[in-house]
């Protein structure tokens, strides 16, 4: 199995909470926003994927998520995992179930379907090519929602394509390769901690269909549905942060 070295960092106090977030992304751009809002009551655990490119097996990298969370101090969690997270933090519980306690599980899927392959293939090929704008342009095109992109002027989209290429996160295609490969879906089932499944309706890269079946496999698990497209955390952050603490809110109660 691959060893995986993950970069974490700790803030807040309370009941742990850990981030497994999603490919292409990182703990900060996955959940700057929400982060401030959990450590008010939570100590928050973020773990960061290799920036690089190693190759990512999901238990190995589930096994360094965990990890990493028993050395900043905490026993037992509740995992948010978004995208890719989702997998990581399905694959963590079934093969940790004493360290956690309680699932959010947003944007996530069983086994990536045929769009999201073809999605996650794309991404390896434009970055194996060097292409930043081909690959900026894939994630505009399917990391937004349809509306959201369509209520940006000409000179905007030319920004965020600026932007989005730029900003590649090291390890990009490595955790793109591991979206086409991952599949939890026999590991539903055993899910035995409390779960809310968010899928978003606008979600054009892990269509919503996959968030409905994850939650469907998995016994009692909660499910909600948000408006806007894969990055919930651009477009309805405030509906995606208040939908996390009301559910963490019940289950610590």
């Amino acid at each position: 199995m691959t060893n995986i070295s993950l970069s974490t960092t700790s803030t807040g106090s309370g009941p742990a909470i850990v981030l497994a977030h999603g490919a292409g992304g990182g703990v900060a751009a996955n959940f700057g926003s929400l982060i401030p809002v959990l450590a008010e009551h939570h100590t928050v655990i973020g773990s960061d994927y290799p920036a690089d490119g190693t190759v990512l097996d999901l238990d190995a990298l589930a096994d360094a998520l965990v990890a990493e969370a028993v050395g900043a101090g905490a026993a037992e969690f509740s995992i948010i995992g978004f995208s890719l997270g989702a997998a990581v933090a399905v694959r963590a519980a079934v093969r940790h179930p004493e360290r956690v306690r309680g699932l959010v599980l947003t944007a996530g899927f069983g086994r990536a379907d045929s769009r999201t392959q073809v999605i996650a293939d794309h991404w390896q090929r434009t970055l194996a090519a060097d292409d930043r704008e081909g690959f900026a342009r894939i994630v505009l095109l399917t990391g937004f929602s349809a509306e959201f992109v369509n209520a940006l002027s000409p000179e905007q989209v030319s920004a965020v394509l600026g932007e989005i290429a730029a900003t590649v996160p090291g390890g990009t295609a490595a955790q793109a390769a591991l979206v086409a490969t991952a599949d939890v879906t026999a590991d539903l089932a055993h899910i035995a901690v409390p779960t809310l499944v968010i899928g978003l309706t606008g979600d054009l890269l892990v269509d919503p269909a996959n968030a409905r079946r994850q939650a469907a496999g998995i016994p009692a698990a909660e499910y909600l549905e948000l408006p806007g497209g894969h990055v919930v955390m651009v477009e309805h952050p405030e509906l995606w942060h208040t939908a996390i603490t009301e559910f963490l809110a019940r289950q610590e109660a």
